[in-house]
């Protein structure tokens, strides 16, 4: 290959590149704007997190007062992880486009003779458990009862005492 177009070949190899960076820059920003969000109990219970799976907003509908705690426990629950969900499915949009241009470009196995494909070495994660844990309580049967509070803490004292 002569000099010149060995520097050719480069130059290409960096537009390419650039390319990709810009494309991976364009996805990332992109990416960090996404917020998945959901409803549940009649527009009860309102829940947007961001890409990560952070809560960032909650809202309760003016009727939240017709649930126990039990059920806003579990509506909490419930449009957390649909929440993530939608936010999961608008970034596999975004990434798209991206993971196709990832798979077109050539494996390593392509560019090194004898080179075996080693994706199938790559270990895959597991699906992880949205399963409430075993052996809690939830919170409707670990709350406490307070009926009779006023039996419970005498007149005078409690929290709000200096002696606490």
């Amino acid at each position: 290959m002569t000099n010149e177009g060995a520097k050719e070949q480069l130059a290409e190899l960096l537009a390419d590149f650039d390319q990709q960076m810009g494309m991976i820059a364009r996805v990332q920003r992109q990416r960090a704007m996404i917020t998945g969000r959901a409803t549940v109990r009649g527009q009860r219970v309102t829940v947007t997190v961001n890409v990560d799976g952070t809560v960032i907003d909650t809202r309760f509908g003016t009727d939240i007062a017709d649930l126990s705690y039990g059920e806003i426990a579990k509506a909490m629950t419930e449009a957390a992880q649909l929440a993530v969900a939608d936010a999961t499915r608008q970034e596999q949009e975004v990434m798209a486009p991206l993971l196709a241009q990832r798979e077109r470009m050539p494996k390593l196995h392509d560019l090194v003779e004898g080179m075996p494909d080693l994706r199938d070495r790559i270990p895959h994660e597991p699906t992880v458990s949205t399963e409430q844990p075993r052996g809690r309580r939830g919170f409707e049967e670990a709350a406490p009862d307070f009926t009779n509070i006023e039996q419970v803490v005498p007149r005078g004292g409690g929290v709000t005492d200096r002696g606490w």
